[in-house]
């Protein structure tokens, strides 16, 4: 004999879809909502918005939203570049400086700056062409004093020393680069590393302080040579399209498994 069904049960049951269907709704309305909000609050050329630098080339673009900027007229950006969100950027110790008529800080053609990353440039800062940073990466012109013991370390006027980062450089995630750091061409430096002093090019550093662990001979290679093979190469001529058709037909492609025939063959 079939049960009847509780009204109350089912009253409850539609309730509780409307319920869900509206937050659904209302989480694609945010997201929604949030990527108009990172679209029209990226700065670039074009949409300077209340930023003012010395230059921005083109394609470069700010994501929004973007940490603190200031000195923007002392500060140059190259073209082609990624500025992550949170991204800190400022020429001079504190904003409304007159800092004379040459740039503080300079960032080349092609460089990605990680999310939540800090360039602090009270003197000069020059980062090279196609350089990389990972999230979370340090780098500042200034260190705080602490030559008297009796007043207050933040009260002491700091040390400003230029930094130099050469093109091509990969910097790891929470990497420290410090006041007087001169790095060289394609200088990788690992992550949580703090970086001074002068690194060579073509080298690998890591740990704090930072040392050379690995460096590339011309006639030996890299010393001591890598443990994992080179990365096989995108063969020339091949278009995007081409990969994306190629990463489709991957994905199809079924696994072989002991029990598959594929597995024998």
């Amino acid at each position: 004999m079939p049960k009847n069904k509780n009204a109350f049960s089912s009253a409850g049951e539609l309730g509780g879809s409307l319920a869900a269907w509206r937050r659904r709704a209302l989480t694609r309305a945010v997201h929604a909502g949030w990527r108009w909000v990172q679209g029209t609050g990226a700065v670039t050329a074009d949409r300077p918005g209340r930023l003012r630098f010395g230059a921005i080339g083109e394609n470069t673009k700010l994501a929004f939203p973007q940490g603190t900027v200031f000195g923007e007229p002392w500060i140059r950006l190259g073209a082609h570049c990624i500025i992550g969100e949170q991204v800190t950027l400022t020429a001079g110790l504190m904003p409304d400086l007159d800092l004379g008529p040459d740039p503080i800080l300079r960032i080349g053609d092609g460089v990605v700056l990680g999310r939540g990353s800090h360039v602090i440039a009270d003197t000069s800062v020059t980062i090279g062409d196609d350089c990389y940073f990972g999230p979370h990466v340090y780098v500042t012109s200034t260190n705080h004093s602490y030559d008297d013991p009796h007043t207050p370390v933040g009260k002491q006027w700091p040390r400003m020393e230029p930094v130099e980062i050469g093109p091509g450089c990969w910097i790891g995630t929470n990497a420290v680069i410090l006041p007087g750091a001169r790095l060289g061409r394609n200088v990788v430096v690992a992550a949580g590393a703090v970086v001074r002093g002068e690194v060579p090019d073509h080298a690998v550093v890591a740990g704090a302080p930072a040392r050379v662990v690995r460096s590339w001979d011309p006639e030996l290679g890299w010393q001591p040579p890598l443990r994992t093979p080179a990365p096989v190469p995108i063969p020339e001529g091949v278009t995007p399209e081409q990969l994306l058709a190629l990463a489709e037909l991957t994905d199809d492609v079924p696994v072989a498994t002991e029990e598959s025939p594929a597995a024998g063959q």
